[in-house]
């Protein structure tokens, strides 16, 4: 299920990082003000959002799946095209549109005690997989189950994730694009051993990891020992640095306390060919100082490998 390499080896056998910065930092910009952005920056790959967000001026603007129509479409294609930028992943985990006061990333969630409010999250998901189809993308991104609510605890809480998931795969392998996992602390799935136990009892070609690099920090995974144990599951990597405190804050990479030379030959290692999603959603302030700044750092540690 390993698409490959994301550390290449050009003619002059200088090493090079197939970069792509997630529409998450331009909550500010419409999705084609972003790719424009993103573009000046030099990255040659986006994540878009599946999301909406109000801007200042009151307008609404994103790609909120079930309500995309085919002039948003149209319109994002166009910009990709003008752009020459490739979509890396959509990203339907965070759920601004909905605004659940408790965390507007991870709720709704796929094991929310109220049936018809997990619904929204599986009926998001499912129209995520087609949009992403009609965009040309390949995969999606979703979150691990959410926060354990229910005094039921985990296993009841990871049965229904699962059934919840069941159809969604059955979708994402009819859209022949792969939904992927992103292990978040905090939720049901944190950890690497919890997602295999979820590939033990869902097994599809169209079921993925998205392998957050901060996010195995934060729970004490170091990213370049579980590199090579997940390579083949994984589809997709998101990049942000953490603090030695290892507290969930995503920070532009070389800002924290990951070490990224050893995490770049790692992937390199690995022989993955697909893409580092750069994910700095904290830094809307000035997200293009930021998305320079990771680029530039990235690279440098990629040159040196």
């Amino acid at each position: 299920m390993k698409t490959g390499t994301i550390v290449r080896i050009s003619e002059a056998s200088q090493v090079n990082v197939r970069l792509a910065y997630s529409t998450n930092a331009y909550v500010r910009s419409t999705p084609v003000d972003a790719l424009a952005r993103i573009a000046a920056l030099g990255f040659s790959g986006v994540e878009l959002m599946a999301d909406v967000h109000h801007l200042e001026t009151g307008a609404t603007v994103g790609l909120w799946p079930v309500d995309t129509t085919q002039r948003q479409i149209d319109a994002v294609l166009h910009a990709l095209a003008v752009h020459r930028l490739t979509i890396s992943n959509v990203n339907a985990f965070m759920m601004n549109k909905i605004g659940d006061a408790r965390q507007p990333y991870w709720h709704p969630s796929w094991i929310e005690p109220d049936a018809a409010y997990r619904q929204i999250r599986i009926d998001h998901t499912r129209a995520a997989l087609t949009m992403a189809r009609q965009l040309g993308a390949t995969s999606v991104t979703t979150e691990p189950g959410g926060p354990i609510e229910s005094a039921s605890g985990y296993a009841a809480a990871m049965d229904l994730f699962v059934e919840a998931l069941k159809p969604i795969v059955e979708h994402a392998e009819r859209e022949q694009v792969v939904l992927l996992i992103e292990p978040e602390p905090g939720l049901l799935i944190e950890r690497f051993e919890q997602y295999l136990e979820l590939t033990d009892r869902i097994d599809s070609p169209y079921l993925g990891l998205n392998f957050d690099i901060g996010h195995a920090y934060c729970v004490g995974q170091q990213p370049a020992e579980w590199i090579p144990k997940m390579a083949a599951h994984t589809h997709h990597y998101h990049v942000e640095d953490i603090a030695a405190t290892r507290v969930h804050r995503h920070l532009i990479p070389g800002c924290g306390a990951i070490n990224f030379r050893a995490v770049l030959s790692a992937i390199k290692e690995t022989h993955y060919d697909g893409w580092l999603t750069v994910e700095l959603y904290p830094y809307i302030e000035d997200p293009d100082t930021a998305g320079r700044d990771a680029k530039c750092y990235l690279e440098t540690v990629a040159a040196s490998l």
